[in-house]
């Protein structure tokens, strides 16, 4: 394999020129879908004062999208107790930050073999997710943590060596340590600080989650990020990394009596890693006598559902088929619905509707 340096990429987003300020940003909504977000809003503020949990789940294209500061200062007033994306919404945030672009051409880079081989994007996600995995860190807070931190402390790999052999350590840490003393030596990495300067890092929802301490989860897919491309991508330590980012999903769902789950643009990983948290949840609530079903759970994509439930289960190319888990749950007393919505107005509109007209921080570079 050949990788190649990030700043000859011709990349479609330029997060200072596109990112979405909310005090300016110009969008409609149907009475409908204002009806909606003030419902929402209303009910954030609900679960807020009763000091329940208020997840919001959302796709790549959230972050495409420039929103990520409006995420991140959605966090930082309180409004969000959990963010989650999938593996490419990590890779984005994480190259705006970073490189100030994101968004390559698909096509044509793979007609050149060089779709996703990146050195900078593969090199340094994967490192930070296997030194992040030796510390017991999440896969999305490892990320957020390089971007807040400028670049990555590199353990000593007698240290590692040590760690590997101490019969007193737990097995986690020693399998940890060998993943990432693999790396440092397949990468030729020298121990000490490794500086990554992020310098458009106030538009990264991973960053500012990590200086907040809200969690800021990833939920990836094998094979299906273009991490997995580069040399330094070690199986391993993505999974260690985001099995503790599960189950820290889990934990955030297990307070989600009286709060709001909403899921935005992400119609397979959102719902599918929701309905076995809530499973667990529950396990666990049960054997203590507790329920979670006082959550209002809502839905937002762009295409309409236009499904005729009588007729059964929906085909997997209609929206409504991944509602089909969300519906289960309404007959388990969630209050479960959905919305035809642009990422962009929904998020602005809440951010008006929850804080008037008070603006973003403008990013300061």
């Amino acid at each position: 394999m050949r990788y190649f340096p990030l700043d000859t990429r011709y990349s479609k987003v330029e997060i200072d020129r596109d990112f979405v300020d909310p005090c300016d940003y110009e969008y409609s909504l149907s009475p409908e879908q204002e009806e909606f977000v003030s419902q929402l809003a209303s009910q954030l503020r609900r679960a807020r004062s009763e000091g329940a949990a208020r997840m919001c789940v959302f796709g790549a294209h959230s972050i495409k999208n420039g929103l990520g500061l409006l995420l991140g200062a959605l966090a930082e007033k309180g409004w969000f107790t959990h963010l989650a994306t999938n593996g490419a919404g990590v890779i984005h945030d994480w190259e705006f930050a970073f490189h100030g672009r994101s968004s390559e051409d698909v096509r044509a880079n793979v007609s050149e073999g060089k779709f996703g081989t990146w050195e900078e994007t593969g090199l340094y996600i994967n490192l930070a997710i296997a030194v992040g995995a030796y510390q017991g860190l999440g896969y999305g807070e490892a990320v957020g943590k390089l971007i807040q931190d400028d670049g990555l402390v590199l353990p000593d790999k007698e240290e590692l060596a040590r760690t590997i052999a101490d019969p007193s350590m737990p097995l986690w840490k020693r399998g940890a340590a060998c993943d990432l003393l693999q790396e440092l030596e397949r990468l030729g990495l020298e121990s000490g600080f490794l500086e990554v300067r992020h310098l458009h890092k106030v538009f990264s929802v991973q960053a500012k989650c990590y200086e907040l301490g809200v969690p800021f989860t990833s939920h990836p897919m094998f094979g299906h990020d273009i991490i997995y491309t580069h040399k330094a991508s070690c199986g391993s330590a993505i999974g260690r990394a985001a099995e503790t980012d599960f189950l820290r999903f889990a934990a955030s769902v297990s307070d989600l009596e009286g709060g709001v789950y909403l899921s935005v643009g992400s119609a397979v990983m959102s719902p599918m890693i929701f309905e076995k948290s809530l499973s667990m949840a529950r396990n666990v609530a049960l054997q203590e006598g507790k329920g979670i079903r006082d959550v209002d759970i809502h839905v937002v994509d762009l295409q309409e559902e236009t499904w005729d439930w009588s007729k059964g289960e929906p085909p997997a190319d209609n929206p409504a088929y991944y509602l089909r888990y969300m519906k289960t749950f309404s007959r388990m007393g969630c209050r479960v619905d959905y919305h035809s919505m642009d990422n962009r107005a929904l998020l602005v509109a809440l951010y008006r509707e929850l804080e008037g007209g008070s603006p973003l921080a403008r990013p300061r570079q």
